[in-house]
């Protein structure tokens, strides 16, 4: 038995192996810095933006953030310059006018299906340019076989329509758009 010992002390890995297991016992198992790091490479290797490892002892979360620049569209017509002069170059860049801007936007509560109308033969509950007060029922968003009829929350004109009759919906998707 002695010889045993005195092998697994020269080893080195045995005796840090077991080591690592004591504390794993004592304290539930856990990884220690190398192996984060080691874990955190292949993570990043292959191409990974989010990671999760859990199990009854431990959890571990990695994530990395892309980060993503937009750069505005500018759309402006060529600038002819007349031939004798030099071109001139033009400072005021056209800036995109938000339409919406404004308006109150009425959402969708729940994930379903929009419906303009209370049945297919029916008309629709509004339309554009209809004024709408708080307790209006604009439409009907159906989950799982319920339909749930969605107020105006609001008082105003509806001045834009979002979405199509029958089309999916997402929960705080924009339905309408109001003009108070």
């Amino acid at each position: 038995m002695s010889e045993t010992g005195s092998a697994k002390a020269e080893d080195g890995q045995v005796g840090e192996k077991k080591d690592k297991e004591t504390r794993a016992g004592a304290e539930g198992q856990s990884f220690d810095m190398d192996e984060l790091q080691s874990l955190a490479a292949l993570v990043n290797e292959h191409g990974f933006t989010d990671f999760e490892f859990e199990n009854e002892n431990i959890r571990v979360k990695m994530s990395k953030s892309a980060t993503v620049v937009a750069a505005p569209q500018v759309l402006a017509p060529p600038v002819q310059a007349p031939a004798a002069t030099a071109p001139v170059a033009s400072s005021a860049a056209e800036t995109p006018v938000d339409e919406d801007a404004g308006l109150y936007k009425i959402t969708s509560p729940i994930v379903g299906t929009f419906y303009r109308a209370p049945a297919p033969d029916k008309p629709p509950f509004t339309s554009e340019g209809a004024t709408v007060s708080p307790d209006t029922v604009v439409c009907i968003v159906e989950a799982m076989k319920l339909m749930n009829e969605i107020q105006a929350e609001t008082s105003g004109t509806i001045v834009k329509i979002y979405v199509q009759d029958g089309q999916p919906v997402e929960f705080g998707q924009p339905l309408f758009g109001v003009k108070n």
